[in-house]
């Protein structure tokens, strides 16, 4: 069996290892890291022999450690060990691709998916259909953009509605509110404003990472395709993309019993930071840590820095998501757009929900 795990901004690790009665045997660790001293490297695979092959990322990262730490306690090799471009989890992580339980972009077929304008409580509701599909087995991999017609506050689900929403000047701006089925923060979303897309993946493709490594794992094709449209952009905090110039977009996630992953994100095209303002009660305690005292100077605007209409940024998103993966075009089903439309009806329309945290 044969795994590999490219280390983020870092190096590739590569294991070949066979399972005999149900534990690893024979592994060997290879890749263009960096090791010292060079024999550590003949302790790395033998560390791993004889665990079940069921062992969690945590326990193989931990037999990667304890392996090196009792070689060189022992004189076998020359400490310190350095471990440059990878570390012992990264050796994990090559482990569990190799038998199979995490998974790789190049394993999976993605379905583009890019329908007509919907109503923002149908898009909220689609993100719980199509990520229930897939945990069920009826969807592969989706990558859906968004579109609306009428304004919207999409508020995390964690989050107190009235904390969050000036509820009388979203009524007088004709600004519907939705909560979503993923955390984070409330997102001003006016058509033509906002690139919204959802990207829906198994679980094995973000496998043992934590949910920070998840968010920058799951975000860096963004930040290629803010590349391409000559934006330099870098993941922020927990879940944040920016650029030198401030905030570009927000991610949230949500993962389902059954096996699946809702990555959410909402990036300012064109934003009416005024208005925004008036809606949300972005207040000081929020913006204590982002180095500024106005919500209005976190965001910066995709137009301003690509001077490209929104439908060429969405177009060329689409574009470097096809170059980096196995992509094929797809369309909504009639049974999810149902399941959706019925969602709508019974949560995402329904104040219970709205104001589960009022």
């Amino acid at each position: 069996m044969h795994g590999e795990y490219k280390v983020p901004g870092g190096k590739l690790v590569a294991v070949d290892l066979e399972v005999r009665d149900g534990v690893l045997a024979d592994v060997v660790v290879s890749g263009d890291f960096f090791l010292e001293p060079d024999e550590a490297l003949d302790v790395l695979g033998p560390s791993l022999d004889g665990l079940p092959e069921d062992s969690t990322p945590a326990r193989l990262a931990q037999a990667v450690t304890d392996g090196l730490a009792a070689a060189e306690s022992a004189g076998r090799i020359a400490g310190p060990v350095s471990m440059v471009g990878f570390d012992a989890r990264a050796v994990a992580l090559a482990v569990r691709r190799a038998l199979g339980y995490s998974t790789a972009w190049s394993d999976h077929t993605f379905e583009l998916i890019h329908p007509g304008p919907m109503s923002p409580a149908v898009n909220a509701a689609l993100d719980q259909v199509l990520t229930a599909e897939l945990a069920a087995g009826r969807r592969g991999p989706t990558l859906r953009f968004w579109e609306w017609v009428e304004p919207a506050v999409i508020i995390g689900s964690f989050q107190s509605l009235r904390n969050e929403v000036d509820l009388e000047a979203a009524q007088r701006y004709g600004i519907t509110v939705v909560r979503r089925i993923s955390g984070g923060g409330a997102m001003f979303m006016e058509a033509g404003n906002c690139i919204t897309f959802s990207l829906v993946v198994p679980a094995s493709l973000v496998d043992a990472m934590t949910f920070e490594e998840s968010y920058a794992f799951l975000n860096q094709w963004v930040l290629g395709a803010l590349a391409d449209v000559g934006v330099q952009a870098f993941v922020t905090g927990l879940n944040d993309i920016a650029s030198p110039a401030g905030k570009l977009a927000g991610s949230a996630q949500k993962r389902m019993v059954g096996g699946a992953v809702l990555h959410h994100v909402t990036m300012s095209y064109d934003i009416d930071a005024d208005k925004m303002l008036e809606v949300l009660r972005i207040g000081r305690e929020k913006l204590s840590d982002k180095g500024t005292t106005s919500a209005n100077k976190r965001v910066d605007p995709v137009r301003s820095q690509t001077q490209l209409p929104r439908e060429a940024v969405i177009e060329a998103f689409a574009a470097h998501f096809r170059a980096r993966y196995d992509v094929v075009d797809g369309a909504l089903t009639d049974d999810e757009l149902a399941q959706a439309h019925e969602l709508v009806r019974t949560k995402f329309a329904d104040d219970a929900w709205t104001a589960r945290v009022p």
